[in-house]
């Protein structure tokens, strides 16, 4: 009787925590209206999205990468992400959520719900509830087939069933099938996807090591969030796709702290920092990167833009504000490399002035 009574006031008090949990924290109260701003951002027939999220040390940080693929039947979008602690290290090994090497949750979820289908040990910030940590870039592209959807799916089943198998040395990677900071990580999974599940030939996804900013010198043969997202975004323009751009900004108020890290940190004081390509810009603790594919990145997703989506800590509803008309590709492209050359020059000698391109919002 007494065991029982324990349980049950144990289970009202988790309850209890639960429900007193902030807004734009794990468990916490989420926007009301995150699927009417779904319903209205569907209305567009865009067939999958790239999610580049930005990152979260300081000087250059190099963000993750995810690809969402979008049901047209259903309406369905389901994000497929590398999981960081798919590594069977010791220290992930309990307490992490670590069934499979690519995860597979509804795009609404991995932005802005504040708990997960994919269970307790799930990480929030990272596995779901994105914004409340960073800031996303979805890069969504229209006239997809389906067939190659249904490729990429298939892959991403092929990634799982690899894990689980601990299989090595398959057509895709050297080495035992796991997730691997420096190894097989989010960019070499989506880049892979693309290039052996869709047939994607030209497509380069490199063989050797993720980077660090402390393992600059082994960072050559690197697959980097940013720089696989433009490679695809080149494929996807010679195949005639049709791409714009949405950010979905950071909530710049949580005061949530991931208990995993080593010396946790509340997400609106952690840096959201564009995601970098491999550059001197990770030598910069803070301010405007300065490298030429930098500013091509930020300029070209400016010019790509149309939506923005933003979390209002007063209504604590999400908005969603049309920016603007995106221009094509090319065009993009163009005025993109033009501006970051001129702003690359006139950063590099220290000239006065405005600079010619706009980036993203960083």
């Amino acid at each position: 009787m007494k065991k029982g009574l324990v349980s049950t006031f144990l289970a009202l008090t988790l309850s209890a925590g639960a429900l007193a949990a902030e807004f734009g924290s794990r468990g916490g109260p989420e926007p009301a209206n995150i699927d009417a701003v779904a319903q209205a951002l569907r209305q567009d027939p865009y067939d999958m999205e790239l999610l580049i999220s930005y990152g979260t040390s300081k000087g250059g940080s190099a963000g993750h990468l995810a690809l969402s693929i979008r049901d047209q039947a259903s309406g369905d979008e389901f994000v497929h992400s590398a999981n960081f602690y798919a590594d069977r290290s010791e220290a992930h090994a309990r307490g992490f959520y670590n069934a499979e090497l690519m995860t597979r949750i509804q795009k609404m979820e991995y932005l802005f719900r504040t708990s997960s289908s994919l269970g307790e040990t799930a990480s929030f910030g990272l596995d779901f509830g994105e914004i409340y940590k960073r800031s996303v870039l979805g890069i969504r592209v229209y006239g997809v087939p389906e067939r190659e959807k249904a490729e990429l799916e298939a892959f991403f089943r092929e990634l799982n069933a690899d894990f689980q198998r601990q299989a090595t040395d398959t057509r895709y990677h050297s080495g035992e099938v796991r997730y691997g900071y420096l190894d097989l990580n989010c960019a070499k999974t989506i880049g892979s996807a693309f290039r052996y599940g869709a047939g994607y030939a030209g497509l380069e996804v490199l063989n050797g090591p993720y980077f660090s900013w402390r393992l600059l010198k082994k960072a050559l043969r690197a697959n980097i969030p940013t720089e696989m997202a433009l490679k695809i975004m080149r494929e996807w323009q010679a195949r005639g796709y049709v791409m714009d751009v949405v950010l979905y900004r950071k909530y710049a108020a949580s005061s949530y702290m991931d208990p995993h890290d080593e010396e946790p940190v509340a997400f609106k004081d952690l840096p959201n920092r564009f995601p970098s390509v491999l550059s001197r810009d990770f030598r910069r603790e803070a301010g405007r990167y300065e490298d030429y594919d930098n500013l091509f990145a930020a300029y070209l997703f400016y010019n790509l833009g149309k939506y923005r989506v933003s979390l209002d800590p007063a209504s604590q509803r999400l908005q969603l504000e049309l920016l603007k008309a995106p221009m094509p590709y090319a065009l993009a492209e163009a005025w993109a490399k033009k501006h970051a050359k001129t702003d690359h020059l006139k950063l590099q000698r220290g000239l006065p002035g405005p600079a010619q391109g706009r980036p993203v919002e960083e």
